[in-house]
């Protein structure tokens, strides 16, 4: 059975690497790389496929208001190339905080400006000259200057909401979910693939340790961050389940930080949303999780203790033996 790893934004660059290195020695099908507000995707990317050279890499994700459809595109076209043909490109709109304050540009028209990037980085990759008119972009005699490695690198949505859900059923070879309760999540992967069938990816908020609870913690403490921090995550399962906790979690949050508002995540919450536990538990979990209709689950690793030593537990727990790194 296929399993993806993410390797999280607060692992330093040289842990990104000692782990993807980890990785190239197991089963992993897809090694994930986030860009937030630390390492630039594409270049970690290029160093990710020269340490793991028979699994894919996949951006998770890049946002569409830092960077134009083209550079977006060239980026692409240069990792596959160095890749020899690995790439997924896994693209979603961020969020408020990060592009407006962090990029300077308004958070506007995201399913709108979304479709129009799939739709100009189609023909980019394409090799075709690029002549597109649309509501946001408009582009004029663009062409590559070098031979794309493959005509069509598989692109990936992250999606939340359901008019994202839905463009990214329309136009896209894969989904990549986030912090979806696994009721929720088994509904709406039932109902849109029956419409069309496309990779459906989730990424999950992992952690393993031999001490159950230290794993339990850390993984709430990710979870509370996002709840905290990310205003789609928060309405989103406020809608589906957990209005009590989200409110409850983000008054905390605003009351003093990150300090303790993580208790405040009910065990139903947790199950619902992560894999934490001992290396036996975790992977009970994950079977839940494919029982939803993932095709791809792809476990986000946050380490306990020394990162590596940790990592290793993970990798350990999640992918074939015979293939793991002793």
């Amino acid at each position: 059975m296929r399993i993806a790893y993410s390797l999280g934004s607060l692992l330093t660059i040289n842990q990104v690497l000692e782990c993807s290195e980890i990785l190239s020695r197991t089963n992993a099908d897809t090694i994930w790389i986030p860009e937030t507000w630390g390492m630039e995707n594409f270049s970690m990317l290029s160093m990710v496929a020269q340490k793991a050279s028979k699994q894919k890499i996949g951006s998770s994700i890049i946002n569409i208001y830092s960077r134009s459809p083209a550079s977006i595109a060239m980026g692409a076209v240069t990792v596959d190339t160095l890749s020899n043909g690995r790439l997924i490109l896994g693209l979603g709109t961020s969020s408020t905080p990060i592009v407006e304050d962090f990029h300077g540009y308004k958070f506007e028209n995201p399913v709108l400006r979304m479709k129009e990037y799939v739709e100009i980085i189609k023909i980019t990759l394409s090799g075709k000259q690029v002549n597109y008119s649309g509501k946001i972009f408009n582009l004029k005699n663009f062409t590559l200057l070098v031979k794309p490695y493959r005509e069509k690198i598989p692109i990936y949505l992250a999606a939340v909401n359901q008019k994202m859900v839905d463009l990214t059923w329309e136009v896209s070879d894969g989904v990549i979910f986030y912090l979806r309760p696994l009721n929720e999540m088994k509904k709406t992967i039932q109902k849109m693939q029956s419409k069309r069938k496309i990779d459906v990816t989730c990424q999950i908020i992992s952690c393993v340790s031999n001490d159950a609870e230290i794993a339990i913690i850390r993984a709430k403490q990710t979870l509370a961050f996002y709840i905290s921090v990310g205003k789609i995550y928060r309405e989103f399962l406020s809608k589906n389940g957990f209005e009590t906790e989200t409110k409850n979690i983000y008054e905390e949050f605003k009351i003093s930080g990150f300090k303790s508002n993580h208790e405040l995540i009910s065990d139903n919450m947790l199950k619902s949303l992560t894999i934490a536990g001992t290396p036996d538990q975790c992977k009970i979990q994950l079977q839940k999780f494919r029982e939803t209709g993932i095709d791809l689950p792809t476990i986000q690793f946050n380490p306990v203790g020394n990162v590596i030593e940790s990592f290793k537990l993970f990798t350990n727990t999640f992918s074939e033996e015979k293939y793991c790194l002793k």
